[in-house]
């Protein structure tokens, strides 16, 4: 129960923060469009240059070139994916720092660390597509193995966007200062990033408990525009927050960033919030 207190605490101190610059909501949903639409050339291409059906159950036979389109798209929608994300926690910083965020600056803070952040997105992409591949021809087991390998790689690399495009360092600078973070504020799990995923859930159970009744009258009467209008609106609300908690999750990765590397309290947290959340080895947080 503790811990849950917290996670509600940290989330409502991150809405806080994000209230006042809440057209930053915006990120996300466009991070999303543009990747799709950067991702749907190489797409098309991978299936252009595919052989076709021939394997025996009838599935797509992939030739090497259609992998390395796909294996650049991939790389192409996740440099988008943290151009955004970097966009969302500079502007968290400028707020948390006295200033006064806005679209248009958060977009240019991220265009001055366009080229900074190229390496990450292809680490990520690299690790993520190995990932996916181990556990794709694992068995029950290894899967389990896997996904704790992925999880323990998502901790230990929580903190390397706001390391990367804050303190304006290297990539592997910013992996060995994220890891070393992460060894003193390990604790009873990432509480806030939990909490925002618990409101993120609940919001999505209250939009379906709207729409779902829409959806089931509409089916059970053969309305179909009534279906049409349940279901676009189930999709909207879940596209909101998403968003949202996006949003919400940068706010807080630069606060545990500030927290933790630079050891200051960040606007719109207090001490108890953060240190009960990311109890370090010592007791207290820590410094650079």
């Amino acid at each position: 129960m503790g811990t849950l207190r917290r996670s509600f605490a940290l989330f409502s101190a991150s809405w806080a923060v994000l209230r006042q610059d809440k057209e930053l909501v915006l990120l996300p949903v466009v991070a999303a469009i543009a990747s799709g639409v950067a991702i749907a050339p190489f797409l098309i291409g991978a299936f252009l240059a595919s052989p076709g059906a021939s394997e025996s159950d009838g599935s797509v036979s992939l030739s090497i070139g259609s992998w390395v389109l796909l294996l650049l798209g991939y790389v192409v929608s996740a440099y988008v994916t943290i151009f955004f994300q970097s966009a969302l926690v500079l502007a968290a910083n400028d707020r948390m720092t006295g200033g006064n965020p806005t679209l248009a600056s958060a977009l240019s803070m991220a265009g001055r660390n366009a080229g900074r952040i190229l390496p990450w997105a292809i680490i990520s992409a690299t690790v993520s597509v190995v990932l996916q591949a181990i556990q794709e021809r694992a068995g029950f087991i290894g899967r389990i193995v896997v996904g704790l390998v992925g999880l323990a790689w998502t901790l230990v690399t929580m903190l390397v966007l706001p390391i990367l495009v804050i303190e304006e360092v290297g990539v592997g600078d910013a992996l060995k200062r994220s890891a070393s973070a992460f060894k003193r504020t390990w604790g009873e799990n990432v509480v806030g990033n939990g909490g925002i995923g618990i409101v993120g859930m609940l919001l999505f159970l209250l939009g379906l408990l709207v729409a779902g009744p829409i959806i089931a009258i509409g089916a059970t009467n053969s309305n179909t525009p009534l279906v049409v209008v349940g279901v676009v609106l189930l999709v909207i609300w879940t596209v909101l927050v998403s968003a949202f908690a996006s949003a919400l999750s940068a706010v807080f990765r630069t606060a545990l960033y500030r927290f933790a590397v630079l050891g200051e309290e960040p606007g719109g947290f207090t001490h108890e919030m953060v240190a009960g959340a990311f109890r370090t080895k010592t007791g207290r947080g820590a410094s650079a």
